[in-house]
């Protein structure tokens, strides 16, 4: 798939008429820090197209962007971040499972894990609510230009093993290893 346009719609908080748009929406998902805004900027192929720092946190509400004007990359909230205030930590998770439970027209979710740190709990709780909704889910382990090549086989068949039956991509939003087979993946539900 080759990416031709690319604009920012919205961010929203809650119930907006963009959910409800005969589009498919690509979303992106995981813990703060992981590199979802950085994954979807190397896909892009593009800077800054989706804002990202280098502080957890930076994505406060559900930022939805048009691709090729055929369908959604949607950046959702990092959840997690324990510096946040107890009431916005929480209030992010409700908006993030919100999101999961509305019905849209046509949805696939892309779940970033940091592959150095693995799954954690609320990784896999999130993997658990995906599935048990029948949600088409793509595990995305970013980062891996920070391991040698023996700590990212270790790495990846410790995750293999503790999140089974999921379809895994490794990249790195860094130097783009990975980036075109992910595409791919996205073309294919495009296509369904």
């Amino acid at each position: 798939m080759k990416i031709t346009s690319t604009q920012f719609v919205k961010g929203i908080r809650g119930t907006n008429d963009i959910l409800y748009e005969e589009i498919p929406q690509v979303a992106f998902v995981g813990r703060s820090n992981v590199g979802k805004s950085s994954l979807i900027n190397c896909l892009l192929n593009v800077k800054n197209s989706v804002k990202s720092g280098k502080k957890p946190g930076k994505t406060k509400e559900i930022n939805f962007f048009r691709i090729n004007n055929e369908f959604y990359f949607v950046d959702l909230p990092g959840y997690g971040y324990a510096k946040l205030p107890p009431d916005e930590r929480e209030q992010i998770a409700r908006m993030i499972q919100w999101y999961f439970l509305e019905e849209v027209f046509k949805r696939k979710v892309v779940l970033v894990l940091d592959i150095k740190v693995g799954p954690s709990a609320m990784d896999i709780e999130t993997l658990r609510i995906l599935r048990e909704y029948n949600r088409d889910v793509l595990v995305v382990l970013n980062k891996v230009d920070v391991l040698n090549q023996k700590e990212k086989s270790a790495q990846i068949k410790n995750i293999t093993e503790q999140i089974p039956g999921v379809e895994i991509i490794v990249c790195s939003s860094k130097t783009g290893e990975g980036g075109e087979q992910i595409l791919e993946k996205i073309s294919e539900f495009i296509r369904e």
